[in-house]
């Protein structure tokens, strides 16, 4: 038998995820249900961390809290952590400092990559769950060009309200409407759209009806998170040579 190292506590999970602490339902589809995954994770609630703090307060404030939970998943086992808010990307360069292993805090990360990859004259636009409270510091911390577009749910009928307000219970129909008309307000004002790019984690489960409903390529926490996995334990192939294929 081959020598193996330890040095953990849960192996074959390779994502750790920083939770903020929330009470309302979480459905297929968003970061914090674990179904949602193809591979294990691991989870940390950062204690104190609310969803209305952390988007329309200052998450900087809540930094030891977030560093003493990273700290955490990655001695029982996480080889990368990730966060489940969009606006944490204002404490990327922290984290990625105080945790030694690669952080990828917000998907707002994404803008730069999927910008490239579009024809001249394309637009990658963003949509967040506050843009009322989504500024200039976030795009920079992530990234992201300061004069990217930036669309919201602020004010539609539940989603905004009630995933900020932590509500007990969600119409998740009304939600995905109020994504589909944000959808629909981008392709109006921003028709030189070439993809969006979802900040909200929570905004994951509607993101196949938003391709749907605009035609264009979708990118989310769930796609970068995928991204990440494949880098932090990448897929083994099995090498035939006499396979025509190998």
């Amino acid at each position: 038998m081959s020598v193996q190292n330890g040095g953990k506590t849960v192996f074959g999970a390779a994502v750790g995820i920083l939770m903020l602490e929330t009470r309302f339902p979480r459905i297929h589809g968003d970061m914090g249900n674990a179904m949602t995954w193809p591979f294990p994770v691991h989870y940390r609630v950062v204690r104190g961390a609310s969803p209305d703090r952390v988007v329309r307060g200052d998450p900087r404030a809540l930094l030891d809290a977030f560093i003493e939970a990273g700290r955490d998943l990655v001695a029982t086992g996480a080889d990368g952590i990730t966060t489940n808010c969009g606006f944490l990307a204002l404490v990327q360069d922290e984290l990625r400092s105080a945790l030694g292993v690669p952080v990828a805090t917000s998907s707002l990360m994404q803008v730069p990559m999927v910008q490239a990859l579009l024809p001249p004259g394309k637009k990658t636009v963003i949509l967040t769950i506050s843009k009322a409270t989504l500024t200039p510091a976030h795009l920079a911390a992530a990234g992201a060009p300061l004069d990217t577009p930036v669309f919201g749910t602020d004010a539609g009928r539940v989603f905004t309200r009630d995933i900020l307000g932590d509500a007990p219970s969600i119409d998740f129909a009304a939600c995905r409407q109020d994504l589909l008309d944000a959808a629909d307000e981008i392709l109006a004002q921003e028709p030189d759209t070439g993809a969006i790019v979802l900040e909200c984690t929570n905004m994951v489960p509607y993101a196949a009806d938003i391709r749907k409903r605009t035609g264009l390529p979708v990118y989310s926490i769930h796609s970068m998170i995928q991204w990440f996995q494949a880098g932090l334990m990448p897929r083994k192939f099995t090498l035939d040579l006499d396979d025509p294929r190998a």
